[in-house]
């Protein structure tokens, strides 16, 4: 049995669970009509819950085969026929589908027409090559001839049914199929000895016609092949290619955008995808075609540093996207052209030729290069550029590319960079400010490597040095003007004239011997007047400076500060040593520590006063030739110890109160904010308790010292005064006591002699 009549059979016997009546002879012609996609379970089956894919029915089946008018009454059948196959069916078979939207149109007349020109053809339509082959052998010449009738009669049969338009195309593609005589097989099996020597003769007529009913016959391709076709027609959309099979194929354009002028008549290769699809189309695709051969190209081409074509898809990060083969490439922006490019958009949608640069195996990546071809042809162009450099050279270039530090020139094929110092005498921010891309200039060579791959050019080189053009009258001590270029924490640079920089140091900004930043004085773009301080033409510098434009202060000091007198300055900055004063601009003075306050011991003067405070001070010591001025803050008051030491005598009880206690003692306050200092074995009380903070009582002064600010008290000292006294006289009442006691025992002693001589 075959496969045909197996699925004949099959879809039978699911049209009797469907109580579905099936004529034979129809249904065996509707089956037969779908050709190969009976046999795929993807294609054997239709859902009627698929718009789109009963939309296909309509158009392919309906319309295109059977030659309907497209109205309603299709729409209608269909629904029908799946009403009739059951909604809840999943698999219906297209078979079935189909027979049944036959019936239901009345369409059978189609299937007959069929029926009727394959039976009136001689031969049986299940005759395979093999058969046909054995007939070709006979060994008479009437068997010959009748196979050769045989075919020429079959070859007019589907010629006919063919231009009558009522046979399927699947039918006529089987028929010729199944009845085919392979001309390599005939001539292979045929006796040319029994031909010559007459035994089989065979009329050259009916070979001649025999050959000619073999022209343009089908040929056998398989899935998956890949093969050259032919470009028959082109439409807007799409290409028709022939590849000699029972049908053509369709490619859309978009395979073809790398070949704008794709032709009638150019042959192209493909890759058969399907030799049927649902609809009976052969499906193509020269896409897949290309990407099965292109490494095989694609390495080709990088071995033989062969030039190939590609189309430029779109741009990505760092470059572009090349199709190259059907292959997608990358092209780096810098492999675009020999100069940067701005703008990659302008070679989207383009075909330009390149080289195969690298080839990645293993991830598939492949780089290729359009500079590697315009570098190709300047080759001798700068061997030949590089070969005649010189220094000092004028060359005339174009700008390349600016940087922040300089500006590369292509002199031709040859690259060479002006650096940002080269290209003005006068100090500039960065290099657009005096050149700007693509614009021409002249630069000279100043050197290069010994393989002449890096060049160093210069720009200013070719005009004449400011130096020498400045003002030969100018001398030392001559005041000029200028704009400030640039401060720094050291001083600022003012040009005095294009090109030509002085450097005003900080400390000729202001006589104040307190040193501030160049900012606190100036800043860039002012123009100022200063002083010519020094000149050196040969090393081409100078030095300037602003103060001198002032009166130094310091002239007349001894007149204007002298020593006891007093005066109101500023706080300017503070150590730890004492504060800085500024009595006027140009005169500081320093202010120590021990001199801020006669009662106050201050630790740091930052706890005594801010900066910018206003402060009293008396003039303290005065040293012109140092420029150095002691001041003093406490002498600017009278000094209260003078007044402490008559009040605080030695031995003297005064009232305080305890204003702090550490480790070795406390801290006590008496009128007038007199601080005292109490030690710690000096704080017992008569009842052995100790004072504590916050509380008043009496002291002693035990100890006054008015240079040093130092009073020393005591509060056990006032009780313990008592007590020695006590002491001392009860000793003097002991002492007494002691000789009286001494005297009765002499006399007792005496006594005792007396009364033992006696004896």
């Amino acid at each position: 049995m075959s496969k045909l009549q197996e699925k004949i059979d099959l879809y039978t016997g699911v049209a009797e669970k469907l109580d579905v009546k099936i004529e034979a002879d129809l249904f065996r012609l509707v089956t037969k009509g779908l050709g190969p996609s009976i046999y795929k379970e993807d294609a054997e089956l239709v859902s009627c819950s698929e718009k789109s894919e009963l939309e296909t029915v309509k158009k392919n089946f309906l319309i295109k085969k059977l030659s309907l008018k497209d109205d309603e009454k299709l729409d209608v059948a269909i629904q029908a026929v799946c009403e009739k196959m059951g909604i809840s069916n999943k698999k219906k078979y297209r078979a079935i589908f189909y027979y049944l939207l036959v019936k239901e149109l009345g369409a059978e007349a189609n299937y007959e027409v069929v029926d009727e020109k394959v039976k009136a053809a001689p031969k049986a339509k299940k005759e395979t090559k093999k058969e046909v082959k054995t007939k070709v052998v006979k060994k008479t010449a009437e068997a010959k001839k009748e196979i050769k009738k045989e075919v020429v009669e079959e070859k007019v049969v589907v010629e006919k049914v063919a231009e009558e338009k009522e046979v399927t195309t699947e039918a006529i593609e089987e028929t010729v199929v199944e009845t085919i005589v392979d001309p390599k097989e005939f001539l292979n099996d045929f006796d040319w000895q029994k031909y010559e020597e007459g035994i089989e003769a065979v009329d050259q007529n009916k070979l001649d016609e025999f050959d000619k009913a073999l022209e343009n016959t089908v040929g056998f391709v398989e899935e998956r092949q890949v093969i050259d076709g032919t470009v028959i027609r082109l439409t807007d959309r799409e290409a028709i290619i022939d590849i000699n099979s029972k049908s053509e194929g369709v490619i859309s354009l978009n395979e073809f955008r790398y070949n704008p002028s794709l032709k009638v008549g150019d042959v192209v290769e493909v890759k058969v995808d399907k030799l049927e699809d649902s609809t009976g189309q052969l499906v193509l695709s020269h896409r897949k075609a290309r990407v099965i051969k292109a490494w095989d190209r694609v390495n080709k081409a990088h071995e033989t540093q062969e030039i190939v074509t590609g189309y430029v898809k779109c741009r990505t990060k760092g470059g572009m996207i090349v199709d190259v083969f059907g292959i997608e490439a990358f092209l780096p922006g810098s492999q675009i052209d020999v100069k940067p490019i701005r703008d990659y958009d302008q070679f989207v949608d383009k075909n330009m030729e390149f080289k195969v640069v690298k080839i990645n195996h293993e991830f598939k990546n492949i780089v290729v290069s359009h500079k590697a071809l315009i570098e190709a042809d300047l080759a001798e162009q700068k061997k030949e550029i590089i070969g005649q450099l010189e220094k000092g050279q004028v060359l005339e270039g174009v700008v390349k590319n600016i940087t922040s530090y300089g500006v590369f020139v292509d002199l031709g094929g040859v690259d060479g960079l002006v650096h940002i110092t080269d290209l003005s005498w006068s100090r500039i921010n960065h290099p657009s400010e005096i050149v700007e891309l693509d614009q021409k200039l002249n630069v000279v060579i100043l050197d290069f490597d010994d393989e002449k791959t890096r060049i160093q050019l210069g720009l200013k080189q070719l005009s004449k040095h400011p130096w020498e053009a400045l003002d030969e009258n100018l001398k030392i001590g001559d005041q000029i003007k200028g704009k400030v270029a640039i401060i720094a924490d050291y001083g600022a640079f003012v040009e005095v004239s294009v090109g030509v920089e002085g450097l005003i140091h900080v400390s000729e900004m202001s006589w104040s011997t307190h040193l501030r930043s160049a900012q606190d004085f100036v800043k860039v773009g002012d123009e100022v007047e200063a002083v010519i301080l020094t000149l050196d033409r040969e090393e081409r510098k100078m030095s300037l400076g602003i103060k001198q434009l002032q009166p130094d202060p310091w002239t007349d000091i001894t007149t204007k500060y002298p020593v006891g007198s007093k005066h109101t300055g500023t706080v300017r900055n503070y150590t730890n040593f004492g504060v800085f004063v500024e009595l006027e601009e140009g005169i500081d003075g320093l202010v120590y520590i021990s001199d801020l306050s006669w009662t106050k011991k201050v630790k740091h003067p930052s706890d005594f006063v801010k900066v910018g405070d206003k402060l009293e001070v008396e003039v303290l010591e005065l040293d012109v030739e140092g420029r150095k001025l002691n001041l003093g803050h406490k002498q600017t008051t009278e000094n209260p110890w003078d007044k402490h030491e008559e009040t605080f005598t030695i031995d003297s009880v005064h009232s305080g109160v305890v204003k702090e206690i550490n480790d070795k003692g406390a801290i006590i306050t008496f009128e007038d904010n007199v601080e005292a200092f109490v030690p710690g074995r000096h704080m017992e009380k008569e009842d052995k308790s100790k004072i504590v903070k916050g509380e008043t009582v009496d002291f002693k002064v035990l100890e006054f010292n008015k240079e040093y600010r130092r009073l020393v008290v005591s509060h056990s000292a006032i009780f313990k005064a008592q007590e020695e006294k006590n002491i001392r006289v009860a000793k003097k009442k002991s002492d007494s006591a002691e000789k009286s006691t001494l005297g009765d025992l002499d006399v007792l002693a005496d006594l005792k002699k007396k009364m033992e001589s006696g004896k």
